[in-house]
């Protein structure tokens, strides 16, 4: 890239080319870059200091180290690669740069996940998937072209199913990891859940259901809009629809229509994205920001939480208490305050980031783990008390 397209794209007044190139050897300014402070200068070097109190050369030598280069930047490449060794070395016994040590950080870097770091072990970010004992990734199944909606494993089966906004199902064999079918759906997957030997798929206007152990399967109408949510509890199912309702089919036997629509609970004003079920209770979080606890017998409203101030987008039951996430950036525990079982919010945890989903699990020595999915594209494990 020649002189004038790099500033153009960055922005810079109209002067003339050796003067750019001037900026690019040394600081020709004798602020301090406000981006700097910030950490997000990426300026290779910053025609403004980056610290008042080192000389100039001390500070260009930082400044390769630390910066990082844009796309769009002279030299990147095998130079910055190149670059990179020779600042790592320089920083060695240079105790003026020794003065200010890289302080590591718990996020992941963002341009290692699309393959496009260019600062190596001197990252101050991971360069991992995972981070913390007791966990390791075991496989990684490709083959989904967009964002995964769900995934089930059905008692007593080696295929796990996964569903997808790219419309398709995929069936892959637990023992090798290979996809043996792709199924197309013909909508995006909205949610996925599995109950013994069915699977239970969330689509436009339908619910597709069918049997992993003799491939029945069968589309049950009456959702209005994209299914967002689906449970299974006492010989029924609900499904969370867009229009705010809940739907609920009974089973019976019959092969020829093994579904009954029951009343569809209504109360939600928007779309609810998230069910659970605990303590003969269905648990269901909305769009409308709000809880609505549901008494499995009658099938009544009982109670509405209110805490969250953005959309609810997942549900956890642990023992007695209540666990819901947001894109408000929280997590709540909501525990029994009153002896007719009403539910109060007991904790708050805050995230940097909203948060997607929620599971728990024991890990290998028992002690119960609660796996929160961020925006940020990571998984945060934290220890529940017993």
């Amino acid at each position: 890239m020649d002189i004038e397209t790099a500033r153009s794209s960055v922005g810079w007044p109209q002067k003339s080319a050796s003067h750019y190139n001037q900026l690019w050897t040394a600081p020709t300014s004798g602020k301090v870059c406000t981006y700097w402070l910030q950490g997000r200068c990426n300026r290779n070097p910053c025609r403004f200091l980056h610290d008042v109190s080192l000389p100039r050369n001390v500070y260009h030598r930082a400044a390769k180290q630390s910066t990082h280069i844009p796309e769009d930047c002279p030299g990147k490449g095998s130079e910055s690669s190149s670059m990179n060794s020779v600042s790592s070395t320089s920083r060695e016994g240079d105790p003026s740069i020794d003065k200010y040590p890289r302080k590591p950080q718990q996020k992941l870097c963002h341009y290692w996940i699309y393959g496009n770091c260019v600062k190596g072990d001197a990252c101050p970010f991971l360069h991992s998937w995972f981070h913390g004992v007791d966990f390791a990734m075991l496989a990684k199944l490709e083959g989904h072209k967009k964002g995964i909606s769900g995934i089930a494993l059905p008692s007593g089966s080696t295929k796990l199913y996964s569903g997808s906004k790219d419309g398709t199902a995929r069936i892959w064999d637990c023992h090798t990891g290979q996809c043996d079918q792709v199924i197309n759906l013909g909508g995006e997957v909205g949610c996925f859940t599995c109950e013994r030997p069915w699977v239970f798929v969330g689509l436009p206007n339908t619910v597709k259901a069918w049997n992993s152990q003799n491939g029945a399967s069968y589309d049950i109408s009456g959702p209005v809009g994209q299914v967002h949510a689906l449970e299974v509890a006492n010989n029924m199912l609900f499904a969370g629809a867009q229009d705010g309702a809940i739907l609920v089919w009974k089973g019976r036997s019959s092969e020829a229509d093994p579904f009954q629509m029951a009343a569809p609970l209504r109360g939600h004003t928007r779309g609810v994205v998230s069910l659970t079920i605990g303590r003969d209770r269905l648990y269901s979080g909305s769009i409308d920001r709000t809880i609505r606890v549901w008494d499995l017998h009658t099938l009544e409203c009982v109670q509405e939480l209110v805490g969250h101030t953005d959309v609810v987008m997942s549900l956890l039951c642990w023992d007695q208490f209540l666990i819901s996430c947001s894109l408000d950036q929280t997590v709540k525990v909501w525990g029994i305050a009153t002896e007719g079982g009403s539910l109060q919010v007991a904790y708050t945890h805050h995230e940097d980031h909203g948060i997607l989903a929620l599971s728990g699990m024991n890990d290998a020595s028992g002690k119960p783990i609660l796996l929160c999915a961020c925006l940020d594209n990571t998984v945060r494990l934290y220890e529940l008390p017993s």
